[in-house]
């Protein structure tokens, strides 16, 4: 499945769902970006479960801002609407692949707890 493009319009109703959302902020005129671009596409072809959108941090500003995205390319995993993981940096495919095998792995009503309990 091709890469979705995430805007202010659609992104909480995109991440809200159930399932695995991967959110690639990333900027055209940003190196890494650019050559991360066609690992996050392979990964996005082999995952057809997956929603993987990515976020133009210039168009898109207020979405980079709202989540703090200080340097790109960042990811952003979101299960069932809770993000799960946030890291700054192009990840290797490998280290992609190993992501999403944990973000698949986690128990999601123990994430969710555990948030609770940070929330009191």
């Amino acid at each position: 499945m091709a890469t979705v493009e995430l805007t202010t319009a659609n992104f909480d109703e995109v991440t809200g769902s159930d399932g695995i959302v991967l959110v690639d902020f990333w900027a055209d005129w940003c190196g890494p970006c650019k050559r991360f671009a066609p690992v996050y596409e392979r990964s996005s072809d082999k995952h057809s479960e997956i929603v993987f959108g990515k976020v133009d941090t210039e168009a898109q500003q207020e979405l980079a801002a709202k989540f703090d995205v200080r340097s790109i390319p960042t990811i952003m995993a979101i299960r069932d609407g809770v993000i799960v993981f946030a890291q700054p940096g192009a990840l290797p495919e490998s280290a992609l692949e190993n992501l999403i095998e944990q973000v698949q792995a986690l128990d999601m009503d123990d994430v969710r707890q555990k948030l609770a309990g940070h929330s009191h």
